[in-house]
């Protein structure tokens, strides 16, 4: 359940600390923010009804375990039908190489994040994958050098 709720100072500070460390303990948390445990717990439990919290996760070592190059890809279709744009993003979801996706406006209908171990990878799920989704007209591919900024939450 999603509704609109007014957040304060101490909401922010609860978000900010959770965001950082989503396994903190609750006793530290309240400590942190200046209030005592049921009240911390209860603006917690409000934010997450609320759906300004939408769940814990991992942060996992992208680098380890896919691979250190990003390219980020922009893609062209042929047709901007619904039936066409549907079909590309079922295709492209699939694709575990894929870390995001976001239709655009401007010169490409799609930009991409991809991320891989190496170029010949790269190679394999351009002419392998990205290719061959029908209605694709247009690809170009950039690549990332360096990771200048990648915020893990709009409130750091």
């Amino acid at each position: 359940m999603t509704s609109e709720i007014e957040i304060d100072r101490i909401d922010r500070k609860i978000l900010q600390h959770l965001a950082q460390d989503g396994r903190i303990a609750w006793s530290e948390l309240a400590d942190l923010v200046g209030l005592s445990l049921t009240p911390t717990l209860r603006r917690v439990r409000r934010l997450e009804e609320a759906g300004y919290i939408q769940g814990y996760v991992a942060k996992l070592d992208e680098a380890r375990l896919v691979g250190r190059m990003s390219v980020l890809v922009a893609v062209t279709l042929s047709s901007q039908s619904e039936e066409a744009l549907a079909r590309f993003e079922e295709a492209i979801a699939a694709a575990p190489e894929v870390m995001s996706c976001f239709l655009m406006t401007g010169d490409a209908d799609y930009s991409l994040r991809v991320v891989v171990p190496d170029l010949e990878t790269y190679h394999r799920f351009l002419t392998r994958t990205l290719t061959r989704i029908p209605g694709v007209a247009h690809i170009k591919s950039g690549f990332a050098l360096r990771t200048v900024l990648n915020r893990a939450s709009p409130l750091a």
